[in-house]
């Protein structure tokens, strides 16, 4: 049962990469942050092996291929922040009971979010099982949507590249990426950091010039 469901969603995504490359990528990432279905290690993985490394293509295009996934991830996340923004906790309380939701994840993770501000939604895109849920909170904590779009896209670009890469470098054995995260994790946590570290500087030279100005 479960090869057959594996098998179908592989040929699914391979008609849909065959059909619409890079848009098709695009496409599912706004899908898959939005709902948080499709897990995202399927998606990048396996176009990082048949749009790249199949073709023989150069693996500089992992760069632009991960741009076109954090972009669509960036737009489906928003649609799950303002879901919680203006539908506030009742309308989340809905969703999580949809979709198996532990809403004391989403407190914690609300709490965390209004501790540490945008920061927190940077790294948070970058964690394995946070990735979809962090945009909940930054709703719900009701952070400037420019900072949220601006520190998803970054954290998403991160993941999104690091996905399509291993896919690339795996080939054929694509699907061995999950054991290559938690391998890598720490890698992963690091890149993270260096992502929020660069943010917050440029967010905060930003301020200066602004003060300087006045």
């Amino acid at each position: 049962m479960l090869d057959q469901i594996e098998a179908t969603i592989l040929a699914t995504l391979q008609t849909v990469f065959d059909q619409f490359g890079w848009a098709g990528v695009f496409g599912l990432m706004v899908f898959e942050n939005a709902t948080g279905i499709t897990p995202s290690e399927i998606i990048l993985g396996f176009a990082g092996w048949m749009l790249i490394e199949r073709h023989a293509l150069h693996p500089s295009l992992i760069f632009l291929g991960g741009a076109y996934a954090a972009l669509g991830s960036a737009i489906g996340a928003s649609i799950t922040y303002w879901v919680a923004r203006l539908g506030g906790r009742p309308v989340i309380e809905k969703f999580a009971r949809f979709f198996r939701m532990d809403m004391a994840h989403v407190t914690r993770a609300e709490e965390q979010v209004h501790k540490f501000g945008t920061g927190i939604v940077l790294i948070g895109r970058v964690i394995p099982g946070v990735r979809t849920l962090i945009s909940i909170p930054a709703g719900l904590v009701r952070i400037p949507f420019p900072k949220f779009f601006f520190a998803t896209l970054i954290g998403a670009y991160v993941w999104c590249t690091l996905l399509i890469g291993i896919g690339y470098i795996l080939g054929h054995e694509w699907m061995l990426i999950s054991q290559y995260i938690k391998q890598y994790l720490p890698f992963i946590l690091i890149g993270g950091l260096l992502a929020v570290s660069g943010y917050m500087v440029f967010h905060y030279r930003k301020q200066f010039s602004r003060l300087e100005m006045e």
